[in-house]
């Protein structure tokens, strides 16, 4: 066994365990995360206008903060890019995740130095946790390709910007940093189609291990390299590819061509990351549902989808939802996002842990609808 599968082993356990014991205290979490959020944040010119300093309990802060989608930001963000500090959280973000906007162009989603070991965190514990549910930890020897936005970043305000993947790329450990594919030079292109053809040459003679991305990018690549090999499956160009990690929009529509273009058995890690945060992933291999990450700076409010078009729709805090229900997700963070609709719907399918699927987006009900929607499988876009 190599240095760094041995290594991972015990580490791995300590979260794993860390994990199982946090998931009896998620409601407990969740309240404190509360608190923590309007301690800091009633410091804040937000807190200040809201008087957040009041707020005491989640019924408080229902009155005290109503839903928001992006637009209604907006004027908090301008306030940022024009240097003001304490805004929306205290001092500014260290960054902004630059998404693009169906109805507002692109969108700026402030991340703190506060909020970014959630997005880091997030996905270190879906592998840890991989890791010892499942005993294989050989891959940690092997090279790892992380299909990320460019890590190169513009300044906007001040303050560095850029896609939350090429954010996060800056942060994977040093001691990964040598199993890592791409190139950084290469990663730093701006054109997918160059990019895609300099990493496809860059991984096609390595021994890959782990690929992880959004599944229409990966989709793109699995195509490129069969091409390239005489029409060879994925598993046949890298035997030892032992595990796929893929979120950030809906995995049904590719699943189908995702699987046949491997060509052999890949164990599956889904997460669900966005800008504004890194929310839940897959704790159970081979079995539905996503693990919510309840202790990480992020609150969770749940509207009935239905609902969330209404002028006062019902808000629930974790401890009153339901098994079943297809549920708006609203988030406020150690960020500054404050009762924030991110545009997606999820539906529990466990309260004991509390564990979801994505379901669609909240566009697809109507501003007038009561009925029950059909949800659609297409592409979702809170991230990425």
């Amino acid at each position: 066994m190599k240095i760094k599968s041995f290594l991972a082993k015990p580490y791995a356990s300590i979260i794993n365990s860390r994990l199982r014991k946090g998931m009896a205290s998620a409601v407990a979490h969740q309240q404190a995360v509360l608190q923590q959020l309007v301690k800091s944040g009633s410091r804040t010119f937000f807190g200040k206008e809201h008087d957040l300093q009041q707020v005491k309990t989640y019924e408080d802060f229902k009155k005290a903060v109503p839903i928001r989608d992006y637009e209604s930001f907006i004027p908090y963000i301008d306030k940022i890019k024009n240097g003001e500090q304490n805004i929306l959280w205290k001092g500014r973000p260290i960054y902004f995740a630059k998404t693009s906007g169906t109805t507002s162009g692109s969108k700026y989603i402030p991340i703190s130095k506060e909020s970014i070991s959630n997005h880091i965190n997030g996905a270190r514990d879906a592998l840890l946790c991989y890791m010892a549910e499942s005993g294989k930890t050989d891959f940690a020897n092997g090279k790892m390709i992380f299909l990320s936005g460019s890590p190169e970043l513009e300044r906007v305000g001040g303050i560095p910007t850029g896609r939350l993947s090429g954010i996060v790329n800056h942060f994977i450990p040093r001691y990964l940093r040598s199993n890592q594919l791409p190139s950084y030079e290469t990663n730093c292109i701006e054109d997918w189609e160059v990019k895609l053809e300099k990493i496809v040459q860059e991984t096609m003679h390595e021994n890959m291990t782990l690929i992880s991305g959004i599944p229409p990018w990966m989709q793109m690549y699995f195509e490129w390299l069969s091409e390239r090999n005489d029409g060879k499956k994925i598993k046949e160009i890298f035997p030892a590819l032992q595990v796929i990690v893929h979120g950030g929009v809906n995995f049904e529509p590719y699943k189908a061509r995702l699987l046949d273009s491997l060509g052999g058995e890949v164990d599956m890690i889904e997460t669900f990351p966005a800008s504004e945060g890194f929310f839940a992933f897959q704790d159970q291999i081979g079995k539905e549902g996503l693990l919510l990450n309840t202790d990480s700076g992020v609150f969770y409010e749940f509207v009935p989808a239905d609902e969330i078009n209404n002028e006062n729709p019902t808000r629930l805090s974790l401890a009153e939802i339901k098994t079943g229900v297809n549920y708006a997700l609203i988030v406020s963070t150690n960020a500054g996002l404050w009762a924030y609709n991110i545009g997606d719907t999820v539906r529990f399918i466990s309260t004991d842990p509390y564990r979801l699927v994505v379901t669609g987006r909240t566009k697809h009900y109507s501003m007038r609808s009561n009925m029950r929607p059909q949800i659609s499988t297409c592409t979702l876009q809170s991230s990425r």
